[in-house]
């Protein structure tokens, strides 16, 4: 079955001056990027993304949208408004997940089979690094200065801290079983990092290098072992936390000062990855199972929203 026609359609809608903001859908089992307008949360667009497009990132600009295509062993990039792709960038074999220096460049990307870290420029598309990490690293993070970036390796059950001007590691801090995400807090004091097996959230103070705090999960009528931590995002003021819970079908809501569970979100099911809009209005969920996207409306915080976008939808990101 041929994707030319989905790429058309793409790049009819794009001859349309975008007025809205754009929510980019990174479709797993689909091989595609599903594009949603911001406004009216219609879906606008569907793109080939090569095979099994997961991770998936914007410049600081919102111009270029970055895509791991897994199955490639390439990262694949596309200008935000045309869909049209850009030269591929290197990533070393089977990219899951990557993270831009705040700057826009370069990008840390996760290989889970070499147990590295590849450093890629974006603009000269060459490898500026290869770090070595723990075994089968996934999560990546970088601190809102920009000097460290964290990769979280799911068997070693350890964040490990990188210097962004050497590439060497200048810390380790063993978490939980299988860790699978990492971000920072917005002034960079904490850092949280998700355990999927583990079932928790450990909450790392950057100053020492030292878990501080294990967030737990406990949900009414659901198993422990559905609760699978996986996604995570904080609110531009520290205040709330948001926790991807995978099966367990919930957003955990967290208090960002006393790290108290507040409240349980229902979403589709599978939820794996959060993104905010722009505008931080709105918190983006991908569930897999589902193959739909919840919409969260922080401020009140509860789900005003489903949208359907393609099979197994696994990253969002969006941009003004």
């Amino acid at each position: 079955m041929t994707m030319r026609p989905l790429l058309l359609a793409a790049l009819c809608c794009a001859a349309t001056p975008a007025l809205a903001d754009r929510i980019f859908v990174s479709n797993e089992k689909g091989n595609s990027i599903t594009v949603l307008d911001g406004e009216t949360l219609e879906r606008i667009a569907d793109f080939p993304a090569g095979q099994r497009p997961r991770g998936i990132t914007a410049s600081p600009d919102g111009r270029t949208i970055y895509v791991c295509a897994s199955d490639d062993n390439l990262v694949r990039v596309f200008d935000a408004e045309t869909f049209e792709e850009k030269p591929s960038l290197p990533s070393g074999p089977d990219p899951e997940l990557f993270v831009l220096h705040p700057s826009g460049n370069p990008l840390y990307i996760a290989n889970e089979d070499d147990n590295i870290v590849t450093v890629v420029d974006v603009n000269t598309r060459k490898v500026l690094a290869e770090v070595p990490v723990g075994v089968e690293p996934e999560g990546m993070g970088v601190s809102p200065d920009g000097r460290i970036v964290v990769n979280t390796s799911e068997t070693t059950n350890m964040a490990h801290l990188i210097d962004t001007e050497t590439f060497q590691i200048v810390g380790n801090v063993l978490v939980d079983s299988r860790p699978r995400f990492a971000q920072y807090d917005n002034d960079g004091s904490h850092l949280y990092v998700t355990a999927e097996i583990g079932g928790t959230v450990s909450v790392i103070d950057t100053a020492r290098q030292e878990i501080v705090h294990t967030i737990r999960f406990e949900v009414p009528g659901v198993l422990p072992e559905a609760l699978q931590p996986v996604g995570l995002r904080v609110t531009p003021d520290n205040a709330r936390v948001f926790v991807a819970l995978g099966p367990a079908n919930r957003v955990a809501v967290v208090d960002g000062a006393t790290w108290e569970v507040l409240d349980y979100l229902l979403v589709g099911q599978r939820v794996w990855q959060l993104a905010f809009s722009p505008d931080h209005r709105f918190l983006y969920t991908t569930n897999g199972n589902s193959n739909d996207v919840s919409v969260i409306d922080v401020a009140a915080e509860k789900v005003v929203k489903s949208v359907q976008v393609g099979q197994q939808p696994w990253g969002v990101v969006a941009v003004p």
